[in-house]
């Protein structure tokens, strides 16, 4: 659990259920070693998941299991895969150690850039124990219940110009077309957000459909069913600094929030 500087680098909520939320880009830690190579730019951490934690301790309540990292994403990209290739061919997209922002700051101060060696001492240090835990808990729980839900829980910001024109929809649910997870379960749960009847918007496998994570452990056909829900954060949160936790917003978004992993956890359960 923890990296050479002896702090943990994730946390693991063991659960009942046959449900495990990963949270991978919740951290906000970065070491005063790599810091110092840095911009101040990267010690805003804006491109982080803000406060998903605290949104999703309902269902830490009723049950699941919660894996999250203590480190911020611009330590390494915990939902990247580990040779850093691009998970969308012929798109801008952020790598396994990022270099800039979502608006294209500078993370690294000049002649700083991370070389060959730091990456893998990072990938070794911060992205294999998380990728170790995530695989041990996965098939701990398949061992268990005989199938298990993997949420991939993430959220950005309702307008990142660099990846996506206009506003992005409420919801974005990812099962790699379909391949990470029982058919028709991203169809099914955009469903429940058009029928919930509020303000929010909802696509199936659209501009995210699902990262490293959601494609490399969602294996439908050996019970392990992984989707990944992209949140906006202007439904629970303030989009910027200092990234407030709204309240009244929260308390809105969370019982759909809850419903929808009630209603991937039965389709999985029931496949």
């Amino acid at each position: 659990m923890t990296a050479s500087n002896t702090l943990p680098v994730f946390s693991l909520h063991e659960g009942s259920l046959p449900l495990l939320i990963s949270i991978p880009h919740v951290g906000t830690r970065i070491p005063e070693d790599i810091a110092a190579t840095m911009t101040p730019a990267a010690q805003r951490t804006e491109d982080c998941d803000w406060h998903l934690d605290r949104l999703y301790a309902f269902a830490q309540r009723q049950g699941a299991s919660v894996l999250m990292p203590t480190h911020a994403r611009y330590v390494i990209d915990l939902n990247r895969p580990p040779d850093g290739a691009n998970l969308y061919p012929g798109q801008d997209t952020t790598g396994l150690l990022p270099v800039d922002t979502f608006d294209k700051e500078p993370l690294y101060r000049d002649g700083h850039l991370p070389d060959e060696a730091e990456i893998a001492r990072r990938r070794e240090a911060y992205w294999k124990p998380y990728h170790d835990a995530l695989a041990a808990h996965l098939a701990k729980l398949k061992a268990q219940h005989g199938k298990v839900l993997l949420w991939e829980a993430h959220s950005i910001r309702s307008h990142v110009p660099r990846f996506f024109e206009g506003r992005l929809p409420d919801f974005n649910f990812g099962t790699a077309n379909g391949a990470s997870a029982v058919a028709g379960l991203a169809e099914a749960l955009a469903t429940v957000v058009e029928r919930h009847g509020g303000p929010y918007t909802s696509i199936a496998n659209g501009r995210f459909k699902g990262g490293y994570i959601t494609r490399q452990y969602g294996q439908p056909a050996q019970g392990i069913h992984a989707v990944q829900l992209e949140l906006t954060q202007i439904t629970y949160m303030e989009e910027q600094m200092p990234y407030a936790y709204d309240e009244t917003r929260a308390a809105q978004v969370e019982p759909l929030l809850e419903a929808l992993v009630k209603t991937a956890l039965e389709r999985v359960e029931s496949a």
